[in-house]
């Protein structure tokens, strides 16, 4: 599902981004239906065709790509002043633990097909773990309509031992690793450096896989978000955000500038936003007194006419209009239910939704961003890193942190067996050398 090599799933995948983008493709779709999946000539030529449709003149959003147009879309946001010494540090290492406790909660069940917020919610009542608080429990024996993925060994409930590895954990140390080395100077071009010599290929999915295959296939720089690439607005890019943030404290507008850099290797439009979002609420959260006013202040750096921007002040509208937790992922489901299980846009409504509700109480935080379903370890990640900077290291629950044994596994060359405190003071340092 979703490989970028098969030309079926190729105009498959193309298709469904093409008709959310406004473009005209009934026609196309209609065609795609008759043809045979071992026409692989048929296929190469409807997505040509699929790619190249024009967009209904009726459109009612406006999506720049690149940098400049979206920094012109964007209100001001000047920087706050951050904080410093211990208590800069202890929100640093607060985010890290925060992303990756929030990670080890959803990946178990991180099948957005399967996982349904129905079966999540039955599954965690069966197992008198409703609402969710600690660590998925694992049922014994397995009743035969639930199937938690193989790492559930590793990542439940009293399995936990040290961080087990994952995308959502790879890019923040590949990121980590990227702006020590490059520093503001960070290009597109150098974070594809970057996953050539140290991310293994196999560990990319979607959006990142496809540009992992243009890269090998020298597409030029610009062209590789674009090129047989229909998962480009997809939540690869908002994953990788977290650590532009943690590095600007307090100065989201900075913190995005340079997450443009790293999303716009793999992704165009609300794929970048992602990012961009993900980077400014972080950055928000260090000078923040609560997780709702990280939040507030990260909207001002997303573009106001796109999707993005529509979708978060309308969590933001729910919850402002008295709506409870269940109403708001029902309204959720129904209004952005038609995207992929891992596209940006829905996810970013989950995630806001815990943020939002989940307010200053961690587990609360990420146990209602992972009861919402889809991309539950993604989604987990990004409200724990947020919930961390606000609150702090030392005031998180010690049945999320202390399971971790200050460690993680990663895919990347050289960085396996991660000490996340490590991880830390090296982003504290960072947050100097950035700054002058």
């Amino acid at each position: 599902m979703h490989d970028p090599l098969s030309a079926v799933d190729l105009v498959h995948d193309e298709l469904d981004q093409a008709r959310e983008t406004g473009h005209l493709i009934d026609d196309l779709d209609e065609r795609f239906k008759i043809i045979e999946p071992e026409d692989t000539e048929a296929l190469e030529r409807l997505y040509f065709e699929v790619f190249t449709a024009k967009r209904r003149l009726d459109w009612p959003y406006w999506e720049p790509e690149l940098l400049p147009g979206i920094l012109r879309a964007l209100p001001d946001d000047p920087a706050s002043a951050p904080p410093t010494g211990a208590v800069l540090a202890d929100k640093i290492n607060g985010g890290w633990l925060g992303r990756i406790a929030g990670c080890n909660l959803g990946k178990p069940i991180e099948n957005g097909d399967h996982w349904t917020t129905v079966r999540i919610r039955a599954y965690l009542e069966r197992a008198k773990a409703w609402p969710l608080r600690d660590y998925v429990p694992v049922l014994d024996p397995m009743p035969e309509e639930f199937r938690l993925l193989p790492n559930w060994t590793e990542t439940t409930l009293g399995r936990v031992n040290g961080s087990a590895r994952d995308d959502d954990i790879d890019y923040p140390i590949l990121g980590l690793h990227l702006l020590e080395r490059h520093g503001t100077g960070l290009t597109p071009a150098l974070v594809a450096d970057g996953w050539l010599h140290l991310l293994p290929y196999a560990q990319t999915y979607t959006a990142e896989r496809a540009a992992y295959r243009n890269l090998l296939s020298r597409v030029p720089i610009d062209r590789v978000p674009l090129t047989r690439n229909p998962y480009r607005e997809w939540i690869g890019a908002l994953i990788r955000g977290d650590i532009f943030g943690w590095t600007h404290p307090g100065d989201p507008r900075a913190a995005l500038t340079l997450a443009y850099q790293d999303a716009s290797l793999s992704h165009v439009a609300n794929g970048v936003y992602g990012e961009l979002w993900s980077a400014a609420l972080v950055a928000s959260a260090f000078t923040a007194g609560t997780v709702r006013e990280a939040f507030d202040r990260s909207l001002k750096s997303v573009p106001p006419q796109s999707r993005l921007y529509e979708t978060l002040t309308a969590v933001q509208d729910l919850r402002d209009d008295g709506a409870t937790w269940d109403e708001a992922i029902a309204q959720i489901q129904q209004r952005w239910g038609h995207y992929s299980w891992v596209h940006t846009i829905n996810n970013a409504a989950i995630i806001a939704a815990g943020l939002l509700w989940g307010e200053e109480d961690f587990a609360a935080t990420v146990g209602l961003t992972v009861q919402g379903g889809w991309d539950t370890d993604s989604n987990g990640a990004t409200a724990g890193s947020v919930a961390g900077v606000v609150l702090g290291a030392k005031a998180l629950p010690s049945h999320f942190v202390d399971p971790l044994q200050d460690k993680t596994r990663s895919a990347l060359f050289g960085f396996d067996n991660s000490v996340i405190s490590e991880l830390a003071a090296r982003t504290v340092k960072l947050v100097d050398e950035l700054r002058g």
